[in-house]
């Protein structure tokens, strides 16, 4: 054998070697391993106000509608002749008193056609005074028989005619009065003003929009109310308005319901008188919330209602898991839950009284997820369980 034919037979006996090694390895039976143990469930820890209990109290239904605050007594002061402005007295904020004079309109040609009006009635007043002499002379003179009764009679009718144009004289003088009187700007009402419209100097046309005035000692209000929730709403109700600004609510009352519904979106509109308090103002924007009725229920927060599924459901705790339970719903309002008012629905089937549900501050929850509930609320649903059988 030659040199080389050894090295090759040496290379083949080798890899036949570490052929038969790893064989030998992977036929060898793997090491058996302790048995773990099973993952513990874990509990989902709840805080007290996750849970709430379904029980019985009085379900408070309230509509809420929004508007704008609206002086019941307002006016607008209008000019009454047409002239310049002379003076205007009053600014924006200012307080005025009813007939209070506020400014002046210029009268000079209103005075000038009283003053030709006047004449006028001298000149009539002459003019009968003459008649009735003359008819006085012919009286005496029909009765001597020197004149005829056809005479008498033009005379009678001429002082009857020169009577008529003295009181039409007079009439004229009283209407050229009154309009240098108009040329007087007053106010209307007591209150503050509102709007100037305009400035002096400014010649305005009759009927001319000068001040707006509003009184803020009576304040309504003015609403929209859907056509659905016009039925429960009446004269008199209770009401809480909240006005931007203002950090408490304003007590009123449902004052006046148009009895006519708005054209295109069938609302009506409704005026809430509210009681008087310091920084209102005619324009403002308030939310009001009307109490509509007191109805005993079986009620749960409206947080603890969900919608994921095609029926209505809560997640109530039943052994200290989540368990669903779909139920019926009635009316939604509110109810003093701790001494504060929450959002409450009214339950009337598929969850008994006492029950422990959780709110929607828990976030979804699988059916049969194991919870860890507070003290308050374990023993509380332990009491309710308890009391069940």
């Amino acid at each position: 054998m030659t040199r080389r034919t050894r090295w090759i037979a040496g290379l083949l006996l080798a890899a036949l070697a570490a052929v038969l090694a790893t064989a030998f390895v992977l036929r060898r039976p793997a090491p058996r391993l302790p048995p773990t143990a099973a993952p513990a469930e874990q509990a989902i820890e709840l805080a007290p106000g996750d849970v709430a209990r379904g029980e019985r109290a009085e379900l408070l239904r309230r509509l809420e509608i929004t508007g704008s605050l609206k002086a019941v007594n307002s006016a607008v002061v209008k000019a009454r002749i047409a002239a310049v402005v002379q003076t205007l007295d009053v600014r924006e904020g200012d307080r005025v008193t009813a007939g209070q004079r506020i400014g002046q309109l210029d009268a000079t040609d209103a005075q000038w056609r009283l003053r030709q009006a006047e004449e006028q009635a001298l000149a009539a007043q002459s003019q009968l005074d003459i008649a009735q002499r003359t008819l006085a002379n012919n009286r005496a003179l029909v009765e001597q028989g020197f004149i005829s009764r056809n005479a008498l009679d033009t005379s009678s009718a001429s002082a009857a005619g020169a009577a008529a144009s003295l009181q039409a004289a007079r009439a004229a003088a009283e209407l050229a009065r009154k309009a240098v009187l108009d040329s007087e700007i007053r106010a209307p009402i007591a209150g503050l003003v509102a709007q100037r419209l305009v400035q002096p100097g400014e010649r305005v046309p009759l009927d001319a929009r000068l001040l707006e005035i509003v009184d803020l000692s009576q304040l309504e209000l003015e609403a929209a109310v859907p056509p659905e929730d016009v039925l429960a709403l009446r004269v008199g109700q209770a009401a809480r308005v909240r006005i931007d600004g203002l950090a408490e609510p304003v007590a009123a009352r449902v004052a006046r319901i148009n009895p006519s519904a708005v054209a295109g979106t069938r609302s009506v509109m409704a005026y809430l008188a509210l009681e008087p308090a310091p920084g209102l103002r005619q324009g403002l924007f308030g939310r009001a919330s009307i109490e509509l009725q007191r109805l005993p229920a079986l009620v749960v927060p409206t947080s603890a209602l969900r919608f994921d599924q095609a029926r209505p459901y809560v997640l109530a705790v039943a052994d200290g898991r989540a368990v669903q339970r779909r139920v019926t719903t009635g009316a939604q309002g509110e109810v003093l839950i701790d001494g504060r008012p929450e959002p409450a629905v009214e339950v009337t089937g598929g969850l008994a009284e006492g029950a422990t549900v959780l709110r929607g501050t828990v976030g979804a929850l699988r059916d049969g997820t194991r919870l860890l509930l507070p003290a308050s609320a374990a023993a509380t649903a332990a009491s309710a369980a308890a009391a069940a059988r």
